[in-house]
């Protein structure tokens, strides 16, 4: 994959511009677009090495984009009196991800200021009884 195939690699890349939050070694924050943005300091959170998702990052890029939400969490409650944050990520074909490189969105949260933090819908998929134990198999090495 070259850093032209995925549009936040041509960010970290600065093939294109982008409002950078913080640039550290493993990981970097920027804003997104203004029609993006569910709040002015909604913030995008993504590992600087390529990953899609989840599912294929390695845990140094999962750990360095964690650190630096915490990071940037930290900062909004200091700076911005944001005393809570959501973080969101879509990883997957089926999860409704906008971008294929792995990212988190950072909400800040003010008490009363109208973002929902959870979906108000439910999944209508169903399961078989037997789900619990397949997916505690699945994790075992």
């Amino acid at each position: 994959m070259t850093s032209k195939s995925f549009v936040f690699c041509g960010l970290l890349a600065d093939q294109d511009e982008a409002t950078w939050v913080a640039r550290r070694d493993k990981a970097s924050a920027f804003l997104p677009l203004a029609e993006g943005r569910l709040s002015l300091a909604h913030t995008v959170v993504v590992p600087n090495d390529h990953a899609v998702g989840i599912h294929d990052a390695s845990a140094e890029s999962l750990q360095a984009v964690v650190l630096l939400a915490q990071e940037l969490a930290r900062a909004m409650e200091t700076s911005i009196g944001a005393r809570g944050v959501n973080i969101l990520n879509a990883s997957g074909p089926d999860s409704d991800q906008s971008v294929p490189h792995l990212h988190v969105h950072v909400f800040p949260r003010w008490k009363g200021n109208g973002l929902d933090t959870l979906p108000p819908t439910f999944s209508g998929h169903s399961l078989d009884n037997g789900w619990l134990s397949e997916v505690r198999a699945a994790m075992t090495p």
